[in-house]
């Protein structure tokens, strides 16, 4: 690939400050994350694992219990959450989540239009659910199933 010598300097730059240890390494970060970013838009069957933040008024009328019975009608979606008490009124939640994309990013902009939720960011990974194992040994699962990230 080339590319001009003052664009050459700044991403040597870039990537120094990142610590990379060559401009291959970076770009094959770049390259995962710009395919990663198509597929999670334009892949609506795709399956994902992600995490919702948001920092909301927990004294603002019902907002937690609003929040909370989200949580529980989407069971199916939502793994785990952690509180985080930040001052005497605002609180910064995470919830981890998993199905598939349409259904993560609605439930997703549910949260996120609450009144009184601020600060919203969302990471979706796309994964291929399946029982490939990488290391020797079969095992029973049990119901459950593995969630392989795409590379």
């Amino acid at each position: 690939m080339s590319i001009d010598e003052a664009l050459a300097k700044e991403f040597d730059a870039l990537i120094a400050k990142r610590g990379y240890g060559s401009r291959s390494e970076a770009m094959r970060d770049l390259l995962r994350r710009e395919v990663e970013s198509n597929r999670v838009k334009y892949e609506a069957r795709a399956y994902c694992v992600a995490s919702l933040s948001y920092v909301y008024n927990h004294h603002l009328r019902d907002l937690a219990e609003r929040l909370i019975a989200a949580q529980h009608e989407h069971h199916d979606l939502v793994v785990a959450t952690m509180h985080v008490h930040l001052d005497h009124e605002h609180c910064f939640e995470v919830a981890i989540l998993k199905g598939s994309t349409t259904a993560v990013r609605s439930f997703a902009d549910k949260i996120k239009a609450e009144r009184g939720v601020r600060h919203t960011a969302v990471n979706l990974v796309t994964v291929e659910p399946g029982d490939k194992h990488a290391l020797p040994g079969a095992h029973q699962h049990h119901g459950h199933m593995h969630l392989i990230p795409r590379s």
